[in-house]
């Protein structure tokens, strides 16, 4: 029998191929940490408090040749013959003298209030704030303002004050957490301005406080991460994809139809092959806003192959002849995948699909919103720890199925003996190596939230964060490579297989044409074959 190529390469040859992995491995984590930069940067903005007499719906440029009339302080005499509908904060992004870039893919932007405590004007409990947002474009600095967004949002103000609320506490400022304000999915123009009323009446932005000053907090993708990132899905995409038709071409060669392990193997390289693409290319040529939002299903799909072929791969070792190279008997694990991700895809498109036509919406900023957000997210929590719970039992009869196997070695021919050994180990190996994956997935997520955010060497400072993207990008690229090498067919055949087809083997009992037809010849690898056999009690 052909096997695949992990039952019939020969051990040096294996262990070249490990070397080769690793050094790819840590060639992906090292171009992270040493030559990406840090994958964003947060650029704090002062907002220019602008007057507006007419309450027109213009723009207001807080510097520049047309700037706005505006104020410092809302302590000056100019200031107390104002209304709070007089005043619109603008910001201009970026800073003077620098322009924006199609590579900074995206741009966040996060409100933080500077409220004053007094004890005629405090902040109530669970007060809504609203604010009055627009925000436009202009690629030069003498064109006119192009509106791209308009909108009037309400967000929750949740402030403490760390002191006695007392006269003598009166003019220190409240301790607020910073609001979400928006989310752009393009960086498509070199200049953009926000402006921001709090519009007020007897019921809209009543218990505030004294608000002073308003920053945002603009967050943006590096441009030089984005071109380290770009770059390694460039590599890997034609990679992977020549790697998952040699697959299919190889399935093809054969007589017999690919079985369900074959099949979700060549799923999940295209899986890959999706993650892999660089539409990123694209967007620095269009304003594509919902490039965040296809990413996200580029990884759902990647994540939802991977853990459905685990649950595959470790079931088609475990399950007897009746029930393999059935989908159906995985129903309720894959199920949970199917579900798990269909809840995060939901709550994805409502939040990031809804910034399409609106970026300043957050499904957070209502109590509602914030409710079923929450729900969503435990209900895909709940779905992921079934699975890993399933998964786990299901790899601990895995081993415990191969371990009965192995005790009933020592009663073959010494030849036989010795390459069902070398095969069961090589899966021992390839299973803990997945496991491996898993856990430095975790590992370096826990890292990348710890640390802060770049370690020094001597005269090198190693960008930890950037190590941890690129180095799991990397990971599970060469991880996926190395399942689908690894398991492609075999065109290897055993010169003395009629002499082997006379012995006889102990793992093996008399079974019907048709069970041989499913497990014996008709499998993948011959860990396959042995694990599929009704384990004896």
């Amino acid at each position: 029998m052909a096997g695949a190529i992990i039952e019939n390469m020969s051990t040096k040859k294996l262990v070249i191929l490990g070397f080769f992995i690793l050094v790819f491995q840590v060639i992906s984590i090292l171009v992270g940490a040493l030559i990406a930069p840090s994958p964003t940067s947060a650029i704090r903005y002062l907002a220019t408090k602008c007057i507006n007499h007419h309450r027109e719906r213009g723009w207001l440029v807080p510097w520049g040749p047309n700037q706005c009339q505006q104020i410092h302080s809302f302590d000056e005499p100019l200031a107390k013959t104002l209304d709070a509908n007089d005043i619109v904060f603008a910001v201009h992004v970026p800073l003077p003298n620098k322009e924006m870039s199609p590579w900074f893919q995206y741009m966040l932007a996060v409100l933080q209030f500077d409220i004053a405590f007094k004890m005629i004007n405090q902040i109530e409990e669970d007060v809504i704030i609203t604010i009055d947002a627009g925000l436009a474009y202009r690629d030069d600095l003498i064109s006119d303002w192009t509106t791209e967004f308009r909108s009037v949002e309400q967000r929750p103000l949740r402030c403490t004050f760390p002191v006695p609320k007392t006269y003598e506490n009166e003019g220190r400022f409240y301790h607020c957490d910073p609001i979400p304000f928006m989310e752009l999915g393009s960086v498509a123009h070199k200049y953009f301005l926000i402006n921001l009323r709090l519009p007020v009446n007897d019921t809209v932005n009543v218990g505030i406080g004294e608000i002073k000053d308003i920053q945002i907090v603009g967050i943006h993708q590096n441009g030089g991460f984005t071109t380290v990132w770009i770059s390694m899905k460039t590599v890997f995409s034609p990679w992977i994809f020549g790697a998952t038709v040699w697959y299919w071409h190889r399935l093809s060669l054969m007589a017999r139809p690919p079985v369900l392990l074959e099949r979700v193997i060549f799923a999940l390289g295209i899986s890959m092959t999706f993650l892999n693409v660089p539409v990123e290319w694209l967007s620095l040529g269009f304003e594509w806003t919902w490039i965040l939002l296809f990413e996200d299903v580029q990884q759902g799909a990647f994540y939802s192959a991977l853990f459905c072929f685990w649950i595959i791969f470790c079931g088609e070792h475990l399950m007897d002849q009746s029930q393999r190279n059935q989908l159906s008997a995985y129903w309720w694990q894959v199920g949970l995948v199917v579900f798990g991700s269909s809840v995060l895809l939901i709550f994805d498109l409502s939040e990031r699909g809804v910034h399409l036509t609106n970026p300043f919406y957050s499904v957070w900023a209502s109590e509602t919103g914030t409710r079923v957000a929450i729900t969503f997210i435990i209900v895909a929590g709940i779905s992921v720890c079934l699975y890993f719970l399933s998964l786990c039992g299901v790899v601990h009869c895995v081993f415990r199925n191969i371990g009965g196997k192995t005790q009933q070695l020592p009663a073959m021919p010494e030849a036989r003996r010795l390459r069902y050994k070398g095969i069961i180990f090589r899966f021992k190996f390839l299973m803990l190596v997945t496991l491996a994956c898993a856990a430095m997935t975790v590992i370096f997520f826990i890292l990348n939230q710890v640390s802060e955010g770049h370690w020094h060497w001597g005269d090198y400072t190693l960008q930890v964060h950037s190590a941890f993207l690129t180095g799991i990008y990397g990971m599970w690229n060469l991880y996926v490579f190395s399942i689908i090498f690894l398991y492609a067919p075999s065109h290897k055949h055993n010169k003395n297989k009629s002499g082997d087809s006379q012995q006889t083997d102990t793992l093996e009992k008399p079974e019907s044409q048709e069970s041989r037809l499913t497990c014996g010849e008709q499998g993948p690898t011959e860990t396959y074959r042995i694990t599929g056999k009704v384990a004896e009690e």
